[in-house]
């Protein structure tokens, strides 16, 4: 199995770009294969680039920010605004999605109140089977 580097730079982005300079930052868990492929797409759509990534399975707790821990990043998806604001779950997914031009319409549906509800059921469901996909998870459920 390869490692992926905690903070995973858009193949069209150089390196040095910062976080500070990022329209958001999602925090993911790169072990969960479904996840890392998801992520994958959501990096080689335009506007991907303007986003940082953060792989919270192998990442420095450093890179996680304040108010977020491994434990936390690791039970939910995550995506922080440049205003430090943390969303998570279906409302984490809306959020990268109105920052990537192709999927600015599903951000705007997703965060209407009752599409973002059924979403988030949706999700929950996702996190209690996604173990499955899980190397090494075992049947430890996360909520």
């Amino acid at each position: 199995m390869t490692s992926t580097p905690a903070t995973l730079p858009n193949p069209a982005t150089p390196l040095e770009s910062s976080r500070e300079q990022a329209l958001c930052t999602v925090y993911f868990d790169g072990a969960c294969p479904v996840c890392r492929r998801e992520i994958a797409h959501y990096r080689s759509r335009a506007g991907g680039e303007s986003i940082a990534w953060v792989d919270a399975s192998g990442c420095d707790e450093d890179a996680l920010g304040p108010g977020l821990d491994r434990v936390r990043a690791m039970q939910r998806f995550h995506v922080r605004r440049p205003d430090g604001s943390l969303l998570s779950g279906a409302a984490a997914f809306a959020e990268i999605w109105r920052q990537l031009p192709g999927l600015r319409w599903a951000g705007r549906l997703a965060s209407l109140s009752p599409v973002l509800a059924v979403l988030d059921f949706g999700y929950g469901l996702f996190l209690r089977v996604r173990t499955l996909w899980r190397p090494g998870s075992g049947q430890q459920a996360i909520r």
